[in-house]
């Protein structure tokens, strides 16, 4: 983006208030920026509304909890603040980003006694990946890094640290002209890319990994849910690296990502085919009930 996300202009909800957007400031000593003390949504906004609102905040509240620390608000309060905030932006179709995380009070490991902050923030957001190339197919490199096992993080919270080894492997899948990089689990099954997860397809049966150690999205989900509408087998299973080479297709779908073909993973090869066109239209159908409608 042109502009520097401190720069732009709007209000952004802070601790129960609506501030002005370059106001809306933590100190250097925070508690979250040294030790990652933070939980984050990610959220789309279609014509005016937010997409499973409820079923992010009630996530974010779950992803407080399991990092030992009580969101101060409540789901429906925090919802009323993102449909606010939404309508004081003045935006239609938007990106909204909700974030707790332990202040400032105090400086250590252990900070249980510093505030928990809650804002809200919310910018338009295009398409994650290049439109052009989005229904062509994005590449994928294979990361470095591995999703940890669970037993070593807190892997079903939308954690703040969890994301550190997802923007280095996709900077390195970057340098390479790749857009985004797949992350497989300890164990060295597929897990998912750095900030969508991934489906294959196989004989018209749509695969995907199980999400024991990485975060079973709410867009992944709702991916399920209409392939299932559809009449298409899902399996959730173990994947294999080495069975990338007998699927057909390959898409990943997250909140950002939308659903978004796939055409190659390292040295795997994928057509972008009738199932995930299908299952594109269909997710676009189901966040856009009202545009769709009125065409």
């Amino acid at each position: 983006m042109s502009v520097p996300f401190d720069q732009m202009d709007g209000q952004i909800w802070f601790n129960g208030e609506f501030v002005d957007w370059k106001d809306a400031k933590v100190h250097v000593l925070t508690h979250g920026l040294h030790y990652a003390s933070a939980v984050f949504e990610g959220e789309r906004a279609y014509g005016g509304e937010i997409f499973k609102l409820r079923e992010h905040t009630e996530r974010l509240i779950e992803s407080g909890r399991i990092l030992g620390f009580t969101v101060p608000y409540g789901a429906d309060e925090i919802d009323a603040a993102c449909n606010e905030l939404l309508r004081r932006q003045g935006f239609s179709d938007a990106y909204v980003r909700p974030i707790a995380w332990r202040g400032s009070e105090s400086m250590g490991v252990a900070a249980q006694k510093n505030r928990i902050n809650l804002a809200i923030s919310i910018w338009q957001w295009p398409s994650y990946f290049d439109p052009e190339q989005r229904m062509k197919g994005i590449r994928l490199d294979i990361a470095e890094y591995r999703r940890p096992d669970p037993r070593t993080a807190p892997s079903k919270s939308k954690a703040a640290g969890l994301y550190m080894i997802c923007t280095i492997s996709k900077h390195a899948a970057e340098a390479k002209g790749y857009a985004d990089a797949l992350m497989l689990d300890w164990r060295g099954q597929v897990a998912e890319a750095t900030g969508a997860n991934i489906f294959f397809v196989k004989d018209g049966v749509v695969h995907t990994p199980t999400p024991d150690c990485f975060l079973d999205g709410i867009t992944r989900r709702t991916v399920i849910d209409l392939a299932k509408r559809r009449g298409l087998e899902v399996q959730v299973r173990a994947i294999q690296p080495e069975e990338l080479e007998g699927f057909s297709e390959a898409f990943l779908c997250g909140t950002a990502a939308e659903v978004t073909p796939v055409a190659e993973i390292g040295p795997y090869r994928f057509t972008p085919g009738t199932i995930t066109r299908q299952l594109v239209e269909d997710y676009m159908a189901e966040v856009q009930p009202k545009r769709l409608a009125a065409e």
